[in-house]
Parts: structure tokens; C-alpha cells; sequence
């Protein structure tokens, strides 16, 4: 009797969908990421392996074949369609906010207060998720004082989820000073659009 068996799988690096296949063995379908990035997995088998890295490309290693994975492409429409319980066992999909500063600190420029507000909102609706806060600087100051700033900056925007309620253990804060500018600038330039913190509610 051939057992038949369906899982999702749905990770940071990459998503792959597992399904039974037509003989006893496994097929692996790479979903796209959300967002659109790129992802890969490795399928591995007693004859070898393969890499997919293409969205809805298909791995499929018969039980006790010789040789490595078979690869090929998957329609997506199919795919939908025959496993669409498991793509509505799917998490929502990770929300993602931008708040800014003011030059030199950690006040909150005006036009994100609003913003601030939904991303509150949004953090405690999903309370059972995991939030990452990652602060940000321009290029003025020395590369120490921006690493020092962008995390206060990260850590101020944590400090409030939890007060509204949030899990602790479910709130990352990190700095990444001047680097990963959302504007890109040669040194000691103040581009207020470097001055944030973003977060992903996932």
C-alpha cells in the first residue's frame, strides 16, 4: 500500500512544498518567497542531489532509485490546486513597517506617529507572532555612535510593543548603524530617509 503524505513547509529561507508522489518516494515543490526573494533548497537522495532554486520547481526522488532527483517544473495552478488546504494553513503574510527620526536621537519624526499607531495595532493582533526590529542611521557621526544610535533607536520601538502588551521573548532589536541605507550617500550626509527603523510583523 502506498502511504500518501502532504506537509508545508514554510521557512525564513525558503519554502517548499512536500507531496506524495504517484510511487513510493518524495516530491518537493519550491514555492516563491512573499516577497520575492531568492530562495533554495537542497533535495538529496542515495543517488545524489539537486538544487531548486527557480519558484514551483520540482524535485522528485522515487524510493530506492538509483540515480538522483528528477527535476522539472510544476504549474503553479496545479500546485494551488491540489494542495489548496495547505495553502490556507498558511501564517498570514509578514506585515512590514518604516518609522522615522528625527537628526542625532531617538524622537520619532512627526509624520510617523500614525504609522507607529498601526504598527501597534497590527503587533498585538498577531501576538502570537515574532517581531523583528532593526534600527538604521544615516551617515553623519562616527560609525560607533551610529551603531550605538540605530540600536536605541530599535530598542525604543521594542520598549513600546512590549508596553502595549507583546511578548518579550517575541521582540528582536538590532542596529545596523549607517550601513543598509535605504538611500544610498557618501559620508556625514543627513538624509532623513536613513534615519529609521524598520519592523516586520510576522
Amino acid at each position: 500500500m502506498i502511504h500518501r503524505r502532504i506537509s508545508l513547509c514554510l521557512a525564513a529561507c525558503c519554502a517548499v512544498l512536500l507531496a506524495a508522489c504517484s510511487t513510493p518516494g518524495t516530491r518537493v515543490v519550491l514555492l516563491p518567497q512573499e516577497d520575492g526573494t531568492p530562495s533554495a533548497v537542497v533535495v538529496a537522495s542515495k543517488g545524489g542531489e539537486k538544487v531548486l532554486a527557480k519558484p514551483f520547481e520540482r524535485a522528485e526522488a522515487a524510493l530506492g532509485a538509483s540515480g538522483p532527483p528528477v527535476v522539472d517544473q510544476a504549474d503553479p495552478a496545479k500546485v494551488r490546486k491540489a494542495n489548496g488546504t495547505l495553502f490556507d494553513m498558511a501564517p498570514p503574510k509578514a506585515e512590514r513597517y518604516t518609522l522615522y527620526f528625527e537628526a542625532g536621537g531617538t524622537a520619532l519624526a512627526a509624520a510617523s506617529q500614525s504609522d507607529l499607531q498601526n504598527l501597534l495595532v497590527a503587533a498585538v493582533a498577531r501576538s502570537g507572532g515574532d517581531i523583528v526590529v532593526t534600527g538604521h542611521t544615516d551617515t553623519t557621526g562616527s560609525a560607533a555612535q551610529n551603531d550605538t544610535l540605530s540600536l536605541q533607536r530599535a530598542s525604543q520601538v521594542r520598549d513600546m510593543l512590549i508596553q502595549k502588551g507583546f511578548p518579550p521573548n517575541r521582540v528582536e532589536a538590532v542596529g545596523r548603524g549607517s550601513r543598509d541605507q535605504a538611500v544610498p550617500t557618501g559620508p556625514d550626509v543627513d538624509e532623513p530617509r536613513n534615519r529609521r527603523v524598520t519592523v516586520v510583523v510576522r
